[in-house]
């Protein structure tokens, strides 16, 4: 098969990686790649998100299948509009990817259905937002509704933190019309987990646990990133746990958009907080999580395309999905000053003793002039390394990613013991 992802960080390196490992898989490419990517498939310098340039491609190249990876082109209609060209794709149409698009609708589907999540209103008038505030008190965390890069959540300790927050969205236009609805809802403690789950429209199959690590800085301190590291699975997420999810949360979700029309085929990511009264669901993200996916993909024991098959195929309930015991962890190395301001176009070395313990997936990379490769992004790499259990995967992480460096590397030390 003839196979076309599409992306371009670290989570469609992973893609890619395990995609080429599948004997269903003949030529592989990917728009618009980067340097580590190109070393496994032929990249194509075409932007994720221009939905008719890339079906174009798609249909005179005679792609087989499609990956759509990001979430603003499953937003944009990628999906739907490669079906209309023939071309079957593995992601959900534009109506399910909603529940990642727009949080108000998510919030409003979970109340509907009854699917445990915070307490939360909606606001589009600034006013009735920071009155809204003044009411609920702090902690209160303050959404943009639409997409926002994984940065439009801020989670406030005080009343003028998260006011600033709604004014900045609101009326600095901070994620332009993403921000211009907003959703508060309550503060809930406890640990958060992050579960994906391969979705046909109608059976779900739950992947491995894991744990993404979001501020910039050790000990969870500094701003929201899109991902310092990741592991799996995560040490909070019990079987007992698990089979709750699974009935009051992940069975509820699919069938609550079967029921509104809106089927959900690809990946559902379930941002879960386990609260002292259960597992309440943060947010739905309608894709693989970056930099989740890098560590989930190396503990899969199955054959990624055929999977991807059978989600597009309606017969997930025919695949036995198989992982690999022990555990993984991604450790993201990124460029100084991310997520705020940074420089790129610095040589990185140590790549080939790094890979030699390790799978080195590029996030943010390019190759130079003369063939180095060289930074090109605010995350830049993420080691991902297995162990038998997780502080062995933690260690052989951290010992893989010593010989790498490049000006300015910046990366967290307390990935997976936080």
């Amino acid at each position: 098969m003839k196979v076309l992802v599409v992306g371009g960080g670290g989570r469609e390196h992973a893609i890619c990686w395990k995609l080429a490992q599948s004997p269903k898989v003949t030529e592989l490419y990917c728009a618009p790649g980067n340097a580590g990517i190109a070393q496994i498939a032929q990249c194509v310098p075409i932007k994720a998100t221009d939905v008719d340039a890339m079906v174009k491609w798609a249909v005179e190249n005679k792609m087989d299948f499609v990956m759509v990876a990001p979430d603003d082109p499953l937003a944009l209609g990628m999906v739907d509009a490669l079906e209309a060209a023939g071309i079957p794709a593995f992601g959900p149409r534009k109506n399910a990817a909603i529940i990642e698009a727009s949080k108000a609708f998510s919030k409003e589907l979970m109340k509907k259905y009854h699917i445990p999540t915070a307490r939360y209103e909606t606001f589009t008038d600034m006013d009735a937002a920071l009155a809204y505030i003044d009411q609920q008190g702090a902690p209160i965390v303050v959404k943009a509704d639409g997409l926002a890069l994984g940065k439009g959540v801020t989670v406030a300790a005080t009343m003028e933190e998260a006011k600033n927050a709604v004014r900045e969205m609101m009326e600095g236009g901070k994620f332009g019309a993403s921000g211009s609805t907003v959703v508060i809802e309550e503060c809930m403690t406890g640990p958060e987990v992050t579960v994906l789950a391969f979705c046909d429209g109608e059976h779900l199959v739950p992947m491995l646990s894991s744990q993404d690590h979001k501020r910039a800085y050790d000990g969870n301190q500094g701003p929201n990133t899109g991902g310092m590291g990741a592991i799996c699975p995560s040490p909070n997420y019990t079987p007992e746990i698990a089979a709750r999810c699974v009935e009051e949360i992940f069975l509820p979700t699919v069938a609550a958009l079967k029921a509104e029309g809106r089927p959900f085929q690809g990946v559902i990511y379930f941002g879960l907080m386990l609260t002292p009264a259960g597992p309440k669901v943060v947010e739905y993200n309608a894709r693989f999580g970056d930099p989740e996916t890098q560590p989930l993909l190396s503990m899969l024991d199955s054959d990624l395309m055929e999977i991807f098959q059978a989600c597009v195929n309606g017969t997930l309930d025919q695949v036995d999905v198989k992982w690999k015991s022990g555990a993984a962890c991604c450790l993201v190395l990124a460029s100084g000053g991310y997520p705020v301001s940074y420089k790129s176009g610095y040589p990185i070395s140590g790549l080939e003793e790094a890979g030699k313990s390790a799978v080195v997936f590029h996030a943010g990379t390019k190759k130079g002039e003369n063939g180095e490769i060289l930074t090109a992004g605010g995350r830049v790499l993420g080691v991902t390394a297995l162990g038998a259990n997780l502080s062995e995967a933690i260690d052989n992480a951290y010992a893989a990613a010593r010989p790498i460096s490049f000006q300015d590397m910046h990366f967290r030390t307390d990935i997976g013991r936080v």
